[in-house]
């Protein structure tokens, strides 16, 4: 395999992944990569031997819009749980494939329940995590050798908290023969790409197909994970995960996550993300899966919910009824999608504005399908709604909230139709 001349980081844009990943459960098929629409996965933060709370964990991702849940297989209990839990989502009517998530004992496990590695549709692997010494070699090999059984695809996933120490180790002592060494940032990053490439080509060698592969390179910088992911999108043409690890809690993360997964979408790098946020206590673990879509969305990637367009705020804005009315119907517009997305096709496209006086409200308002310019301070109690560029009607009262939910819902059902069944 060829490597760098100079440190990760100072290469040009690649293009997506032509190569594509078939992932699927029954009759639903999932593609990643081969310029297929960008994926959203998550996974659960439960105890996957408690089979009926995971599930629901599970139910709650998928209806947010999750296409792939992980979940972690740690222990023989954890094993045995997963038929039990694609057994429970087919009785709540959720096909969404499952991802099971192995480290240090996968092969054991995969080999002592085949029941398990047949209910999963996925394996996702860390090379770092499979065995030392001799041990690793085997160990990955049973694995890969389980996945070519059952036709199941495979994430090979490098994490920099946990990397194969002795590729790190062979990286620096190449890396200290060279005439002007690289820093130890490029060491590490050259380790994390060399570590992905290498134990797909073993995979090959096992006889797992490359439209079966999917890489990773999970780190916990922004500009790091930049650096990778463009080196190794440079470096092959398996489809990529991408995301964050540890990101963090709260805005740090959403921002982190946003910033590093931006700059690579836009380059047209990776293939299926995952924003690993660190739920609150007792949080909503869903969050996750809106952050992922919200990022794709805004970019012009993908469609998923009709957005809300609402002003920030200001001195003409004292009262809150704009930011409460905002609030209801965005979140209005997001419940409704499970129901909507099968029944009002193409309804994700649709925008609203949410406006709080009359500098700019009535202008974006009519830039958007249906938009309402609430009154700022001082201003005429009415809110004029605008309905595809033209003023159509004005709301007054203490029901402007509710009306302005039944315009939105008459709007959507008379121009999205049903869809034909």
């Amino acid at each position: 395999m060829s490597q760098m001349n100079l440190p990760i980081g100072s290469g040009s844009c690649v293009r997506r992944s032509s190569r594509s990943v078939e992932v699927g459960y029954g009759e639903r098929k999932i593609l990643i990569g081969g310029g297929a629409l960008v994926v959203v996965q998550s996974m659960t933060n439960t105890d996957t031997a408690d089979a009926i709370g995971t599930a629901i964990q599970i139910k709650d991702l998928a209806r947010a819009g999750s296409e792939l849940v992980r979940i972690t297989v740690n222990n023989p209990e954890a094993a045995a749980a997963v038929p039990a839990i694609r057994e429970q989502l087919d009785k709540m009517g959720v096909d969404v494939p499952l991802v099971g998530d192995f480290h240090y004992n996968g092969h054991t496990l995969l080999t002592d329940h085949p029941e398990c590695a047949q209910a999963l549709s996925k394996y996702r692997i860390n090379p770092g995590n499979v065995g030392k010494g001799a041990k690793r070699d085997m160990q990955f090999a049973q694995m890969i050798e389980i996945a070519c059984k059952y036709d199941k695809p495979v994430r090979i996933g490098v994490n920099w908290g946990s990397l194969d120490q002795a590729l790190l180790m062979r990286i620096m002592d190449q890396n200290a023969l060279r005439s002007q060494p690289w820093p130890a940032q490029a060491v590490m990053h050259e380790a994390l790409v060399t570590s992905a490439i290498e134990n797909a080509q073993r995979a090959e060698e096992l006889g797992l197909g490359a439209n079966r592969i999917i890489l990773s390179c999970k780190v916990s910088g922004v500009q790091d994970l930049i650096a990778v992911y463009r080196e190794l999108a440079r470096r092959c043409d398996y489809p990529l995960h991408l995301g964050l690890t540890e990101a963090g809690m709260g805005s740090k993360a959403i921002v982190a996550s946003t910033a590093a997964l931006s700059v690579l979408l836009q380059e047209g790098i990776g293939d299926t993300i995952r924003i690993s946020l660190t739920p609150e206590p007792s949080g909503d673990r869903t969050k996750e899966v809106v952050v992922g879509q919200e990022i794709l969305q805004t970019m012009g990637l993908r469609k998923f919910a009709p957005m809300v367009i609402a002003c920030p705020g200001c001195g003409r804005t004292t009262s809150t009824v704009f930011q409460n009315l905002a609030n209801k119907i965005q979140t209005y517009l997001r419940d409704q999608m499970p129901v909507w997305k099968k029944e009002y096709p193409g309804v994700e496209s649709m925008n609203v504005a949410v406006m709080g006086c009359i500098v700019n409200g009535p202008g974006e308002s009519k830039h958007a399908n249906i938009g309402i310019s609430l009154p700022g301070t001082g201003e005429s109690p009415v809110a004029p709604v605008f309905i595809d560029g033209e003023k159509r009607l004005t709301l007054r009262g203490d029901r402007i909230a509710e009306e302005f939910q039944a315009v939105v819902l008459e709007y959507v059902e008379s121009h999205y139709g049903y869809a034909v069944v």
